[in-house]
């Protein structure tokens, strides 16, 4: 039988994704990645998620792509959720991240339902490692189940060996900072940092358990990284966990006439021509791009520090502001003076903005983050030095990442883990932005050590993604891998 012009020969890649923004661009990247090379993809999402990114679906389909977008009800009621809380985004509190967490393996059965119908039959699985679930459904079709890290090598490393030499069993302080052990360089992390912590409340242990025994059982693991980035911790990762690790990023720089970072299922709140005209006028490298991500909430007061820390620096600064972050207080701070003293070199976007473009305009010369991967490795992909700002879960370690392994960044030394329950929290001072700022972007031997590594790594980036680059490699034996295991059985 033959489907988008595919025969029975070809594999059939089902990707299930975490339903979070920061876990779904990467894997749709990956989705196209796979279709280009000749398979089929069905990716599973659902109706709130799909009306997200109904602009890149679009994109696909134009382009001829053979990616199925399966869109499965989320049962929110029955998770015990709000209706239409199918986003990590939406959630509007801490409690229910549990429920969410648990509500996605309701999909199962949906799912089945479809591959019982599905012709080319899936002859691979590659899920979030949160989706415990899809072990299941390997078992019963007797095919290979990869898992997707959507962060870092390294962090996945750092929390593999937390885990396994038990570092916090007789740590009662949760700020007391304690050595990673077997890592090729030094790094410390306290238990309030390490993202583990999320799944630690007596709870989440059953669910934990399934993760765990997920990642156990799968046949390898794929990571949005490339080899020349972190070789050393792929390499010790493999080793660890003894199961074979593809690294195919950045996942951003692939198919960009596809999923164009302008389309990426929201608008800006200035069109992305404004914003180019704009940089276009500034210096060369002389702008600092402030963003944390799609989750990260800032408190009032946090945001009046940031804002007073960007005029003080007199650098040139493009400033995201999410919607649930716009309030009254705000309003009236930046319309009291800040606005005006700032008008000509700030520009300040309300939502979402193209990020990538913005990362990668000439003018721009640094980028102040919240540290989700996604944002970092599209940091290192432009070649850009950083300020980090984590808030949670994988931040912090990407921060040492950062900081103390590659050092491209500036640590803005924030200690504590934020919450979107916490709403009056202080993280940062002024003078800290401030001083992160002018020292990254105006110091002498040490910024321009910096700024050279960054660019080093941005055009290693590029180059592993090209035909014969390492990426491209990996992904290359990833897919004979999955042929030759339909072809072997499993």
């Amino acid at each position: 039988m033959e489907m988008n012009g595919l025969t029975d020969q070809k594999p059939h890649f089902l990707l299930v994704p975490l339903m979070a923004q920061g876990h779904m661009i990467p894997m749709i990247d990956m989705a196209c990645l796979i279709a280009e090379r000749g398979a089929f993809v069905s990716f599973i999402t659902t109706p709130v998620n799909a009306a997200r990114i109904r602009p890149i679906i679009d994109r696909v389909k134009i382009a001829g792509l053979p990616v199925k977008f399966l869109e499965l009800e989320f049962p929110c009621a029955e998770a015990g959720l709000p209706d239409g809380c199918e986003n990590a985004d939406l959630i509007p509190s801490v409690d229910l991240f549990l429920p969410f967490f648990e509500g996605l393996s309701l999909l199962q059965q949906q799912l089945e339902l479809y591959l019982t119908e599905v012709k080319p039959a899936p002859t691979c699985i590659i899920s979030d490692n949160v989706q415990w679930w899809t072990m299941n459904i390997a078992r019963e079709l007797n095919i290979p189940r990869l898992i997707f890290h959507g962060p870092s090598c390294f962090f996945s490393l750092c929390t593999h060996n937390i885990r396994k030499y038990k570092v916090y069993e007789n740590v009662a302080d949760d700020f007391e900072t304690v050595l990673v052990p077997n890592l090729p360089h030094t790094i410390t992390v306290s238990k309030a940092q390490e993202p583990g912590t999320w799944f630690h409340p007596p709870e989440y242990e059953n669910f934990r358990n399934k993760v765990m025994k997920s990642e156990e059982t799968a046949d390898g693991v794929v990571i949005n990284t490339f080899e020349e980035l972190e070789s050393e911790y792929i390499k010790l990762y493999e080793k660890e966990i003894g199961q074979r690790v593809w690294p195919i990023g950045p996942l951003s720089l692939y198919n960009k006439d596809v999923t164009s970072k302008a389309t990426r299922g929201k608008k800006a709140s200035i069109d992305e021509h404004q914003i180019s005209n704009w940089l276009d006028c500034m210096d060369q490298r002389s702008v600092v791009f402030v963003s944390f991500g799609s989750i990260a909430q800032n408190s009032p007061s946090q945001i009046i520090e940031i804002g007073c820390g960007l005029e003080a620096s007199n650098q040139p600064f493009i400033w995201v502001i999410k919607e649930s972050e716009k309030c009254p207080e705000v309003g009236d701070w930046m319309s009291s003076g800040f606005t005006e003293r700032t008008r000509g070199r700030g520009l300040i976007i309300t939502g979402w903005a193209p990020q990538v473009v913005i990362l990668s305009h000439p003018s721009v010369g640094g980028f102040m983050t919240h540290c989700g991967w996604n944002s970092t490795l599209e940091a290192i992909s432009a070649g850009l030095p950083m300020i980090t700002c984590p808030h949670f879960a994988d931040q912090f370690l990407n921060e040492k990442l950062v900081v103390e392994v590659l050092k491209i960044g500036i640590s803005l030394g924030v200690k504590k883990p934020s919450s979107i329950d916490e709403k009056d929290q202080v993280r940062v001072k002024r003078d800290q932005v401030e001083k992160a700022i002018v020292s990254l972007m105006e110091g002498g031997e040490e910024a321009e050590e910096r700024r050279l590594k960054a660019r080093e790594l941005g055009e290693m980036a590029q180059k592993a993604t090209e035909e014969g680059g390492s990426s491209y490699e990996n992904l290359t034996h990833l897919i004979q891998f999955v042929t030759e295991s339909a072809e072997n059985g499993a």
